[in-house]
């Protein structure tokens, strides 16, 4: 353990992903703080004294975060403007920032499968939320992770197909296991390089018309959209990544998608009463 891992972690908007790091660092003893706009509401896990009410967008509550500590920045970094003004009041030691893999340029390219997609790969920076990543990692040295579609508990790729979410298209889809990307996020805030950019996903990037096949198989699960937008997707490197993750000891635990479905459905499945 680093001498900047033991700092005080500050979780910056502690929705899906960012519970299960809380939870996850609680157990280890750590000291953490979650923020909510109405943390009262939305942060009934976290001990009221651990609690703390932040909104960018009301600067009269950014000097509730405590100095000199870690920051996990969990919701979108924008406006570019308010993102700005915030950093230049931060003290923080670590700074990761949870971006997403559609800050890249849209594919222009008709192959199929598209081409891998790695960190020098060019960047939409005409959206306000990439431009505000990219700030925070060139000006603060933010570690910004760039991640895949999230699933989990509570977020069943099986009913995204049920309610037309989706459909058995050609696209490429990139996923990551909530359980993972809080690993990661971990990961990252202790071992990451300031001023980098990570893909994260599980390696494997798979169509949706073959992940509604699986579920069609092993889950009976019929599709209630047929047709497809056309989009090929993206097939997203996650090379470096896997090196962050090595030097941590970190491995990917649910790389199997087949058996990450089962378990989620498992965990979803009331158990029978006992006689």
């Amino acid at each position: 353990m680093t001498a900047e891992t033991v700092k005080p972690l500050v979780i910056l908007g502690a929705g899906y992903t960012g519970r299960l790091v809380y939870e996850r660092e609680q157990v280890r003893g750590r000291v953490v703080f979650a923020t909510s706009r109405d943390p009262d509401r939305h942060l009934l896990f976290v001990p009221p004294e651990r609690r703390l009410r932040f909104d960018l967008e009301d600067r009269t509550t950014w000097r509730n975060l405590p100095p000199a500590c870690n920051l996990l920045w969990c919701f979108p970094a924008e406006p570019l403007e308010l993102v700005q003004e915030f950093s230049g009041n931060l003290t923080v030691r670590r700074l990761v920032v949870l971006g997403s893999t559609s800050a890249y340029q849209a594919n222009l390219s008709r192959d199929h499968p598209p081409p891998w997609i790695d960190e020098t790969a060019p960047l939409d920076l005409e959206k306000p939320r990439v431009q505000g990543e990219e700030w925070l990692r060139m000006k603060c040295q933010a570690i910004v992770l760039r991640v895949a579609g999230i699933y989990g508990p509570g977020r069943n790729p099986l009913n995204w197909i049920k309610r037309g979410r989706v459909s058995p298209s050609r696209k490429y889809v990139n996923l990551i296991h909530v359980e993972d990307l809080a690993n990661i996020c971990l990961a990252a805030l202790a071992q990451g390089i300031p001023g980098e950019a990570y893909n994260v996903s599980d390696g494997t990037p798979r169509t949706w018309r073959e992940i509604c096949h699986l579920a069609s198989e092993r889950f009976e699960v019929q599709p209630v959209v047929e047709v497809g937008d056309g989009s090929i997707g993206k097939r997203i490197d996650n090379r470096k990544l896997l090196s962050l993750l090595a030097q941590a000891g970190v491995p990917l635990l649910h790389t199997d998608l087949l058996r990450s479905l089962e378990q989620i459905v498992a965990a979803e499945t009331p158990s029978e009463a006992t006689p």
